[in-house]
């Protein structure tokens, strides 16, 4: 089978990879299985150059292993609030500052917001992915969920900002819907179902090299 280095080591993102990719013939590396290196500086000004970098970086990295990967893939996600300018955007995952917990970006998030008419409390998720063979980008793609930030936090069953993103369909917070329901609809999902797609029609075909 073909081995997909998958270049995060965020436990929650890789249980939603690992579902949306699990009917393909492929075998999921991951980040504890190369020697341990120096993560890189995020300077895209976009999600989209940031999963670019992030790809070709430990792609370059696992081309030294025992066991290289066919394909490394590598994405770069955050949320972003209308009433925010944009904001945390890229800087999702370091809002606030590089140590602050979830609770105290919520926080922060509704401090911004407070007294702002209710339109501007619109957000997205928005996940940009890169593929990368033999040293090479060759495929990338974003997937986006809309909704806006909830009127609260809510829910258990999810990680990062799920519990302040409230989706109109279920009328629930990302964090409230369930894992699987999240796969369904989620940024994340979106992206990697068609990451699923562009693999399935290459599998076939050789190895670069």
């Amino acid at each position: 089978m073909a081995r997909l280095l998958v270049a995060t080591s965020n436990p929650g993102k890789l249980a939603e990879i690992r579902g949306i990719l699990q009917h393909l013939p492929v075998t999921i590396a991951t980040l504890h299985e190369l020697e341990p290196v120096a993560e890189p500086e995020e300077t895209g000004t976009t999600f989209a150059e940031n999963a670019r970098l992030k790809a070709l970086f430990y792609d370059t990295a696992a081309m030294v292993s025992a066991a290289p990967p066919r394909f490394t893939v590598a994405e770069d996600s955050g949320l972003v609030i209308d009433g925010l300018h944009g904001e945390p955007g890229v800087r999702s995952a370091r809002f606030v500052r590089p140590d602050a917990t979830y609770p105290d970006r919520f926080s922060e998030i509704y401090r911004r917001l407070a007294g702002t008419p209710p339109h501007t409390w619109s957000a997205r998720f928005i996940c940009a992915l890169a593929v990368v063979q033999a040293g090479t980008v060759v495929y990338e793609t974003t997937g986006t969920i809309e909704g806006r930030i909830a009127d609260a936090p809510s829910g258990t069953d999810g990680f990062g900002y799920d519990p302040i993103f409230y989706h109109p369909p279920p009328g629930r917070t990302l964090a409230e819907i369930g894992a699987a329901a999240k796969a369904r609809v989620s940024h994340r999902g979106n992206a990697f179902r068609r990451l699923a797609v562009w693999l399935e029609e290459r599998l076939d075909e050789r190895p670069v090299g």
